[in-house]
């Protein structure tokens, strides 16, 4: 459902603001986002070969015509849609306009940057809880606090958010995508925080950029041992091999005759 007045033309995401002037809770956020973005973009590529998905940061989902435009907008930190093309016209997305995408996103996640009222806020057509939950309807919907180490995950079921419950592994399974969300105690960007991560079906982390090249550093080191290890044992098995024909010479039997 958008919410338009009668008397208003729809613009496009080139025709409305793509900030509303407030910065940014604090430092944490943006690495956040990026840590998600860039773990998952791997899985993400398997399941849209095409390109034919977007992720915004922190951007404007606009699902009402509104005075001042951007009051008719929802920024949450981070989400995801699928089947979409990754830009419009040619041209980089400012934001994602609702009555000229039609397709919702996936999962939406917001971090808590003060006590998670405003994340919960169900006050009709004011709440973040309320929009997302009635007009923009993402299937899934997380909530992140940093403070308390935790995140909790909504389903879109019957028309109504539930709460989902964790699994065994005390994460939040995410089928359609094949992933789960949960919390991963570490440091990314110099700082040790629990951050918000992927995670595969399987229970494997989901691995940024750095973390995936310092693995295949680490398994192409693993190989050069392997390979270094089996070169010692060869060397030591020519030279065992060496003094035992000496030993037989020695005993006059000529170890190229042997029958």
């Amino acid at each position: 459902m958008v919410i338009a007045d009668k008397n208003l033309s729809l613009p496009d995401h080139t025709q409305l603001p793509d900030s509303d002037g407030n910065f940014v809770k604090n430092f944490q956020e943006h690495p956040q986002s990026i840590l998600l973005t860039d773990s998952i973009l791997p899985r993400l590529q398997e399941i849209h070969p095409d390109g034919y998905y977007c992720i915004g940061q922190d951007s404007g989902i606009y699902w009402r015509l509104t005075d001042p435009p951007e009051k008719g907008a929802e920024a949450p930190d981070w989400f995801y849609v699928p089947n979409v093309p990754p830009s419009l016209n040619g041209e980089f997305r400012r934001s994602y306009v609702f009555w000229q995408e039609l397709i919702a996103p996936l999962i939406v996640l917001e971090f808590v940057s003060g006590n998670g009222e405003e994340e919960r806020d169900k006050t009709p057509y004011k709440g973040k809880f309320w929009i997302y939950e009635n007009i923009i309807r993402p299937p899934y919907y997380g909530i992140y606090e940093v403070r308390k180490a935790s995140v909790e995950v909504y389903q879109l079921i019957a028309n109504h958010y539930e709460k989902m419950l964790p699994n065994d592994r005390g994460r939040y399974a995410i089928p359609p995508i094949g992933v789960e969300l949960g919390i991963w105690q570490g440091r990314y960007q110099n700082v040790e925080l629990p951050w918000l991560r992927w995670w595969d079906e399987q229970g494997n982390l989901l691995l940024i950029g750095d973390e995936r090249a310092e693995a295949e550093r680490q398994l192409v080191e693993i190989e050069r041992q392997r390979a270094e290890a089996e070169r010692q044992r060869a060397e030591i098995a020519e030279q065992e091999n060496a003094r035992l024909r000496e030993r037989l010479r020695a005993l006059g039997i000529d170890p190229d005759n042997l029958s």
